[in-house]
């Protein structure tokens, strides 16, 4: 099973987001087809015909829990799980 797919499972599954690394986090993104301008702490991934952003910050080698939040309900409004 590819990595991107066990850390898809493991964020629409909502029931650890303080345990998802910030590293797995930006390799689903770019499996998922966002594009990905690194500024300074900030990771910002696009993707056409996604209106919202998303930023990313590192916590220690985690993703910030509210940011995976915000991750699932993007992949979640846009059915990009799905795909």
């Amino acid at each position: 099973m590819p990595r991107h797919t066990k850390t898809l499972e493991q964020v629409l599954r909502g029931t650890s987001d303080a345990n998802v690394r910030f590293d797995d986090l930006r390799h689903l993104l770019a499996a998922l087809g966002f594009e990905e301008r690194i500024r300074g702490s900030h990771h910002v991934f696009r993707r056409d015909g996604v209106v919202e952003m998303i930023n990313l910050q590192k916590d220690g080698s985690m993703a910030k829990p509210y940011q995976v939040k915000q991750v699932r309900t993007v992949i979640i409004a846009h059915r990009l799980a799905d795909n």
